[in-house]
């Protein structure tokens, strides 16, 4: 079994199994992944990239699934939250 990975979502440091998408790390870190227009915070829907509700920026990248992508060392996530 590989060992835990420290990422950063949104500045904090949040530690998940390896293996674990960007999306299970903001579910730890509690943090929804960005704000509708109407002010309401949004999560993961679909699970699988259609959707895009979990959209982030990921070590700069904007606009990336976060369903879709797996968790690295040092990554560093942020939602428009």
């Amino acid at each position: 079994m590989s060992s835990p990975l420290t990422v950063t979502v949104n500045g904090a440091p949040i530690v998940v199994p390896s293996g674990a998408t960007v999306a299970v790390a903001m579910v730890i870190a509690g943090k929804a992944c960005r704000v509708s227009v109407g002010g309401e915070p949004r999560g993961p829907l679909c699970g699988m990239g259609i959707c895009f509700e979990c959209r982030v920026a990921i070590n700069g990248q904007p606009h990336r699934p976060g369903c879709q992508i797996l968790c690295e060392q040092g990554m560093d996530v942020r939602t428009d939250e």
